[in-house]
């Protein structure tokens, strides 16, 4: 990583959430300097002059567009490049298509910035994450998936509205692949350190208690928001352009940072050799620990299912 100061971020893929990444970055002022990357050119060049054409209403950042030799020096290369996911569509069904998409990125973007940390963004994204590990010599401790980050963030969100509370106060996580075999390891779900369920009780002598908590239903809308999103608008973009950034930010801070991200396991809870989601300690140069989440037998089954549906997609995939 270079000095504090000098901070660069490429990004590949100028779609909607390419681009909304790098607006976002700008406008935080997270980068110093951010480079657009699209096999369609004209389109990664509009989008920076987009951004920089706001550029006096906020800090100052460098935005340009350019090819992969001009990402020299990037402390953070983000990959969002490959085919939308449709609505109704499994994560999972992009598989083949996406990683080969990946596979004609690898070699250039690694070649011209071999020290820097990638972010995988593309979906499906544990498929991806683990493609990248295998086609290129990038230390896995460089190599992250966004992950369950958004997923995360859905079920706080969710939370924080059933029971009338900052989704800050609202601890939880969702574990395993970015996709339909995730699940909530309700063990460690509380709100400001109290389980859910005492922390209902607090609302109990109020005029407006809080309705018991359906734990189903709260999954089903981790799993399907996605889905209901793309039927309304089309895509999804926003909310993973800020875990994304989240995570950029994270690595810029200098210190180590808890989240959900998708990285290669080496028998951590009983799985090898997959990429997904459990909790990792995230630092200025990329994933630096796995925590060990004590998971009751159930979750841990949960989880180890979510590796063996992943498995089996990648025993079918050509990297």
């Amino acid at each position: 990583m270079r000095e504090p100061d000098l901070r660069k971020v490429t990004i590949i893929g100028a779609g909607n959430v390419g681009a909304t990444i790098a607006y976002t970055l700008a406008i935080e002022g997270i980068a110093n300097e951010i480079l657009m990357i699209d096999i369609k050119a004209d389109k990664a060049e509009g989008e920076a002059m987009d951004i920089t054409q706001g550029s006096p209403f906020f800090k100052g950042t460098h935005v340009t567009s350019g090819d992969y030799k001009d990402a020299v020096g990037s402390d953070i290369v983000i990959i969002t490049s490959g085919v939308a996911r449709s609505a109704g569509q499994s994560r999972l069904d992009l598989a083949q298509v996406n990683v080969d998409i990946l596979k004609r990125i690898a070699k250039d973007i690694t070649t011209y910035a071999p020290d820097a940390i990638y972010l995988l963004i593309s979906n499906p994204v544990d498929v991806m994450t683990y493609a990248f590990n295998k086609i290129t010599n990038i230390p896995e401790s460089r190599i992250i998936g966004s992950g369950t980050i958004l997923d995360t963030s859905r079920l706080r969100s969710y939370l924080g509205d059933h029971f009338h509370i900052s989704r800050q106060n609202v601890h939880a996580f969702v574990f395993g692949e970015h996709g339909d075999s995730s699940f909530v390891p309700w063990s460690q779900v509380n709100i400001s350190c109290v389980d859910v369920e005492k922390y209902r009780q607090v609302s109990l002598e109020n005029e407006d208690p809080i309705p018991p908590l359906n734990r189903a239903d709260a999954e089903n809308y981790v799993r399907t928001s996605g889905s209901q999103i793309i039927a309304r608008k089309g895509a999804t973009y926003y909310a993973v352009s800020t875990a994304a950034v989240h995570i950029c930010k994270c690595i810029f801070s200098g210190n180590d940072t808890a989240m959900t991200v998708s990285t290669m396991h080496h028998n951590e809870y009983g799985i090898d050799d997959v990429c997904l989601s459990t909790l990792a300690l995230v630092g200025p140069n990329g994933v630096k620990a796995h925590i060990p989440v004590e998971l009751t037998k159930k979750e841990a089954e949960k989880l180890r299912h979510s590796a063996a549906c992943l498995r089996s997609v990648l025993d079918q995939i050509e990297f």
